[in-house]
């Protein structure tokens, strides 16, 4: 018997039921639910992941700032540590892409067969690890630098393919939205506290201490996580039967073996998989121009101190941060109300969030001011939270057990931006003038405009009949039954 229980809509087609009737915990008890949990974890993770990618962001203007000599002579000159150049600069900073680009698709394969817990922890490591000797390799020769960095980039490559595989053994149908977001969002929160500690602390101890603090950090979180999270829900010593037989439930069963076989035609042929492709694309090329080039922006253009550009760049990503919350929650609950269907939730977000931030990019580059363009590249970027809840959660919709491949595919492409824009916009700002700094946001709003188009017009959330065809073979025959029935009732914490 089902008991306080309510109807909701899930993937435009299939009814859930929601029974609360056996759950005595109350809601705001997040620590006493798995997945929660989890999702906790993977925010801390994802907060390594951008810490120390970002970090090189900051350094490189104190690597690169001149400083005061004086011979002995009494003569004072100025020199850099690292002379480089802006394109330099821009392959510096580019290089942990081109190793990132590698283990998008791999990662997800690899998360498939192997579980996602297990790789998500490794890759974090051995970048936290790479991170920590940075300095020696930076100090020893240019070249040297980019290796380390490349092979940094090809251990974190395998995160976010592997948060999907993780997500696909752990997260509700009605709360994928929320779980994911809790996640990804400690990406950006990463960003938000290591701009200004990154600042800080090269400002007072020299620029080497960014890498071994992070690098430190990052192996702590590794230890916290293979030691708290489990494969999966069976597996967790700690889990209620409750919350165990309503995951299961919710999934439809699924195995969780690994066998899972990829259609890929049918894959590559799916225009919702494109789309997704080309929202993960249009989203990250805005993002990256701009933790990449924004501290080098707000220092030429804006007159700031790397104390000052330290702080400044990192709010655009504390709104972002708060936004994909807010917008993670928004979406599920517009679902589970049935005020829009799946498909709506994903386009609306997404394309709602590409339009604005079109526009702000568009306005930060006409005003060029501190006030003005601090707001404005703060929109662009914090909207993009409500984004992350449209094309960062709709593989789990179209198909969950290939989510992680999938995500692997559009990460693959949406790495292009990391290594393309610090490229390109080393090669446009030169100077440095203001009219550079304009033909970089322009590019970036027509990206996003684009993005706004394709995804409109191709995306969906509904379950794609190849990806029913292969959950079905991978499951037993009694769920397979049911899975001819047009309602099918889950029962839902």
């Amino acid at each position: 018997m089902v008991h306080k229980s309510e109807i909701y809509q899930i993937n435009d087609n299939k009814t859930v039921v929601r029974d609360q009737s056996e759950d005595t915990s109350p809601s705001w008890m997040i620590w006493k639910k798995r997945r929660y949990v989890v999702a906790i974890l993977a925010f801390f993770g994802f907060f390594n992941v951008y810490a120390l990618r970002v970090n090189l962001s900051i350094a490189v203007v104190a690597m690169t700032a001149n400083q005061t000599v004086v011979l002995e002579n009494g003569t004072v000159t100025y020199e850099q540590e690292f002379p480089w150049d802006s394109k330099m600069k821009g392959f510096v900073l580019s290089s942990f892409f081109y190793g990132y680009i590698l283990t998008q698709l791999i990662g997800g394969w690899i998360a498939t067969t192997l579980g996602g817990k297990r790789v998500f922890g490794i890759g974090i490591a051995v970048t936290a690890a790479l991170t920590i000797v940075t300095p020696f390799a930076a100090k020893q020769n240019y070249y040297l630098l980019l290796a380390v960095r490349i092979i940094e980039g090809i251990f974190e490559g395998v995160t976010y393919p592997c948060m999907h595989a993780v997500w696909s053994k752990w997260a509700p149908p009605l709360e994928r939205s929320r779980l994911a977001t809790i996640g990804f969002s400690g990406s950006y929160f990463g960003t938000v506290i290591a701009m200004p500690v990154c600042a800080v602390l090269a400002d007072k101890f020299g620029w080497e201490t960014i890498f071994y603090v992070f690098g430190v950090v990052g192996l702590l979180w590794f230890v916290c996580w293979w030691v708290i999270v489990a494969e999966t829900p069976s597996q967790d010593r700690f889990i209620s039967k409750y919350e165990l037989n309503y995951i299961k439930e919710s999934l439809g069963n699924q195995v969780t073996t690994g066998k899972v076989k990829h259609p890929w035609k049918s894959i590559l042929t799916s225009m919702p998989v494109w789309a997704i492709v080309v929202g993960h694309f249009s989203e990250n090329w805005g993002f990256y121009t701009l933790l990449t080039q924004l501290p080098t922006f707000m220092k030429d253009v804006l007159q700031f101190n790397l104390g000052t550009t330290g702080f400044v760049s990192a709010i655009p990503y504390l709104a972002i941060s708060i936004t994909m919350q807010f917008a993670g929650h928004l979406a599920d609950w517009l679902q589970m109300k049935g005020i829009f269907t799946t498909t709506q939730v994903r386009k609306i977000f997404n394309c709602g969030a590409y339009i604005s931030q079109t526009v702000f990019m568009l306005a930060a580059a006409y005003l060029l001011t501190p006030v003005g363009t601090t707001i404005c590249l703060t929109l662009a970027v914090g909207l993009g939270g409500f984004a992350w809840a449209g094309f960062g959660v709709n593989h789990l919709d179209i198909a969950p057990q290939h989510a992680g491949i999938l995500m692997g595919l559009s990460n693959t492409f949406a790495s292009l931006p990391g290594i393309l824009s610090p490229i390109i916009t080393g090669y446009i700002v030169t100077t440095p003038s203001e009219f550079e700094w304009q033909i970089v946001f322009f590019i970036g709003s027509a990206i996003y405009l684009f993005g706004c188009v394709f995804y409109g017009i191709f995306a969906s959330g509904t379950l794609q009949p190849w990806a029913t065809e292969t959950e079905t073979l991978n499951q037993p025959a009694s769920v397979r039954q049911k899975k001819g029935e047009e309602n099918t009732a889950y029962s839902l914490d």
